[in-house]
């Protein structure tokens, strides 16, 4: 992984099993039953995103698919919504991974932003091209609320990659 400017740490490389496993706790978070709320931030879009620009090979479009599919099944929405909103989102996300990296974490959600609100008007045009109804102008704190968790998802998810390979205090890296 290239190292962004300002970065004092080698990452170790992400383990497969911890992708796994934070892919399907962000799965559970945003299947969690809190009610219809437009505003309320997509998790498993932010861990999408995150996994796709850090991780471009381990997880890719076909993983983002298969998530909206149980996120379309699970919310009883047309079947494909979140499936397309998913894929392209993370195709977009691959394609810009390599520019991203340069920059610092508060610099790289500002770029992620126009990413999630592609992928909340892409769900959008598809509810209502399929005579369902406007969510409201709360749907435009979505993606604001997303980017703004950018940051938190980036400590979360990197912090086990942070750690220092065998314990030696003789070692500076």
């Amino acid at each position: 992984m290239i190292m962004p400017r300002g970065a004092g740490q080698l990452l170790l490389p992400a383990r497969p099993w911890f992708i796994a496993l934070s892919l399907g706790l962000a799965l559970l978070v945003d299947m969690v039953p809190v009610g219809r709320e437009p505003a309320w931030p997509s998790v498993l879009a932010l861990v999408l995103v995150f996994w796709n620009v850090h991780q471009p090979r381990r997880v890719g479009v076909g993983w983002a698919f298969a998530l909206g599919l149980l996120m379309d099944v699970h919310q009883g929405a047309l079947l494909g919504q979140h499936a397309l909103a998913y894929s392209l989102l993370a195709f977009l996300a691959v394609t810009l991974h390599r520019r991203l990296l340069w920059f610092g974490v508060l610099e790289q959600a500002l770029q992620v932003l126009p990413l999630f609100a592609l992928a909340h008007a892409v769900q959008l045009v598809v509810r209502l091209g399929m005579g369902g109804m406007a969510p409201g102008w709360g749907l435009l704190l979505a993606p604001v609320f997303e980017a703004l968790l950018w940051p938190l998802a980036s400590w979360l998810l990197l912090a086990p990659q942070r750690r220092a390979p065998d314990r030696d205090a003789h070692r500076p890296l």
